[in-house]
């Protein structure tokens, strides 16, 4: 009997075929996704190319986050396309307001055991819900949408090994960038992640959601972890508990790589400009005075990192000189925010509060750096003029380290609070 990786397993279920790593394969695809700056392409690529519908509308989502709400005409004129795209073919808006789309596809739309393409290179976060989830151009998203069809070299696998109890202030993001800074920016070039281990299985969804989302940074194709309780708890708290599949790995599949990872001898860690592999221990950058401070995106806002950043800001102000601004993944999370106090503790702060979206992360509004500045961000991605400006600075941590950092003005080992 063939033994198959997830990835393997995954692609097998929508091939002709059982497959293996580095066939080459036409696969039915379950959910299609573009956002605001990839979308118009998309349409315009899917009608360039005579379709005037999409294969399955209810699974086709267009995302408006990442100018929202919009700074300029020029960007508005764009979701003008989705929007009148949507209105013709059926296919799901999501509007301003509503949030991340990787944020959203995990919370409605994505389920394990599917395929899921999108036009934006972190579509891999929903490989946390046991999904081959993979970013693509939008002429491939295109087809997909039009055809429910993608094609693609199935991804060799890197098995990533986690074991061992994180010590306090030490979390997913930390272990991200530090299985990145090992690896390399191109240390898994279209290799799929999957992680396993004892840590792993005791990590609730919003860290896997951290650890699949990065996956790319390294890379990767993809970056998946099997399905358990856990996968199914929350898929029932976000009402699709009948979508829960067992997804997982089989004994004796072949990995390409094997990387063993002790999460008790992690320390919080800083990605440092202008590449995400460029890792340093956050106490030996207490040097490294910071202008803005950015807690949120698909990698980091989840009500449970905002948790995390409030119980630290709690009772205290942000130090003078730096600007703290807060956006949530999406509507749900602010809501849920909102409810626990934690967006009242954040105003108190000192801190900006914005719409859920992508917000600064991209550079398009929402806090784009100065000549000279730099920015401690729990984003995923810190390459020369992420954030609007490439004379700007970017450094990558968890929300702990960025809360920290925000009250002393200086990137903080958050243990130290």
């Amino acid at each position: 009997m063939l033994k198959q990786t997830l990835a393997e397993k995954i692609i097998s279920a929508h091939a002709p075929a059982p497959v293996r790593a580095g066939d080459f394969v036409v696969a039915d695809v379950d959910v299609t996704a573009v956002q605001d700056g990839t979308g118009p392409l998309t349409v315009a690529e899917l009608e360039k190319a005579g379709f005037s519908t999409v294969k399955n509308p209810s699974r086709t989502i267009l995302f408006i986050d990442h100018a929202a709400p919009s700074p300029r005409k020029e960007l508005s004129n764009t979701h003008v396309v989705l929007r009148d795209f949507a209105k013709r073919t059926g296919a799901v808006l999501s509007e301003i307001g509503e949030g991340v789309c990787h944020q959203l596809l995990v919370e409605k739309y994505v389920n394990p055991g599917e395929i899921l393409i999108g036009a934006d290179s972190h579509t891999c976060t929903s490989g946390a819900l046991g999904a081959f989830a993979t970013g693509m151009g939008s002429t491939d998203v295109a087809v997909g949408m039009a055809i429910g069809k993608t094609w693609l070299k199935v991804p060799s696998t890197f098995k990533v090994e986690v074991t061992g109890k994180f010590q306090p202030g030490v979390g997913a993001k930390d272990l991200i960038l530090h299985l990145i800074g090992l690896i390399g920016a191109d240390g898994a070039t279209y290799k799929a992640l999957e992680f396993c281990g004892d840590t792993i299985e005791n990590m609730e969804m919003a860290d896997r959601f951290t650890l699949s989302n990065m996956a790319v940074e390294a890379g990767a194709k993809a970056g998946l972890i099997a399905t358990d309780e856990k996968t199914k708890k929350y898929l029932q708290e976000h009402g699709r508990g009948d979508k829960f599949k067992e997804v997982k790995a089989d004994d004796g599949a072949e990995y390409e790589r094997v990387i063993k990872i002790d999460a008790s001898k992690l320390e919080p860690v800083v990605s440092c400009p202008h590449t995400v592999d460029n890792v340093k221990k956050a106490k030996e950058l207490a040097d490294v005075k910071i202008n803005q401070i950015y807690i949120g995106t698909c990698t980091n806002g989840r009500i449970e990192d905002l948790r995390a950043a409030a119980g630290i800001l709690k009772g205290k102000k942000v130090a003078d000189g730096v600007r703290l601004f807060i956006t949530p993944a999406s509507r749900d999370v602010m809501l849920q925010a909102l409810k626990e106090g934690l967006i009242e503790t954040f105003v108190e702060s000192g801190a900006s509060v914005q719409t859920p979206g992508c917000g600064p992360c991209v550079g398009v509004h929402g806090g784009i750096l100065g000549d000279g500045e730099a920015c401690l961000s729990t984003q995923n991605r810190n390459f020369q003029g992420r954030m609007g400006n490439t004379k700007g600075f970017i450094y990558l941590c968890s929300p702990a380290t960025a809360a920290a950092s925000a009250l002393t003005g200086h990137i903080t080992d958050p243990r130290e609070i």
